[in-house]
């Protein structure tokens, strides 16, 4: 019987890590199909076995996360699901220019931890938003809030009114589902018009359109 559960590539330097959240996601239904102590491991088995999601931590001894990252990406080797701290604000601004399609800290529970791979696998993305809002800031200089209460994102050249609303949506965190029922349009709407906002931006994810977002309205 074929498994439809996510396939996922373990990528951290610890191997305790590793086998804590081998267990942890076992133990919940999906499949690690390999594990990479450093960022060319985790490149190497990501393009042998193309999982799904590639769980990467970003503090690795060689080639680091974020270069590890930015080739799975652009090779199409597979989503990237980032598991950071609170004291790594320089390396997950390299891993949202990178590409990264989510953003998790290392102290979620393990609900949280499936969900996120699971969200990332059926291709969202995922803003913890302890991590997204700080990152952001941090990105623009800015508040993370606009001053004026306006959405971020209405001045920028070329949006439509309905991408500015998916704008301010995926800069909120909102998944697909809960922008389809925010905005009352289907799913496969939603997917249009985030697809349209990457590709006027330039960002290469979610995460990474949000930072272009605010850099921009700053």
């Amino acid at each position: 019987m074929i498994s439809d559960a996510p396939r996922v590539l373990l990528a951290d330097d610890h191997s305790a890590i590793r086998e804590a959240l081998r267990i942890m996601l076992e133990s919940h239904g999906l499949v690690v199909v390999g594990e990479a102590a450093d960022g060319d491991i985790a490149v190497r088995n990501a393009a042998a076995l193309r999982p799904d999601v590639v769980l990467m931590d970003l503090r690795m001894p060689g080639r680091d996360g974020v270069s590890a990252t930015r080739e799975i990406v652009e090779r199409g080797y597979g989503e990237v699901l980032v598991l950071t701290s609170f004291d790594e604000d320089e390396l997950v601004f390299g891993a949202i220019r990178a590409g990264a399609a989510g953003f998790l800290l290392k102290t979620a529970d393990a609900q949280s931890l499936v969900q996120a791979v699971r969200t990332v696998a059926a291709g969202e993305g995922v803003l913890d938003a302890r991590v997204t809002r700080r990152a952001l800031a941090a990105i623009s200089n800015v508040p993370a809030e606009p001053a004026d209460g306006g959405r971020v994102g209405e001045s920028l050249p070329g949006l439509t009114a309905r991408e500015r609303e998916v704008l301010d949506g995926i800069l909120r965190g909102w998944s697909n589902a809960q922008l389809s029922h925010r905005l009352g349009i289907s799913v496969p709407t939603v997917k249009t018009h985030v697809s349209n906002v990457l590709a006027k931006l330039g960002a290469t994810s979610r995460s990474h359109a949000a930072a272009l977002a605010r850099r921009r309205d700053a």
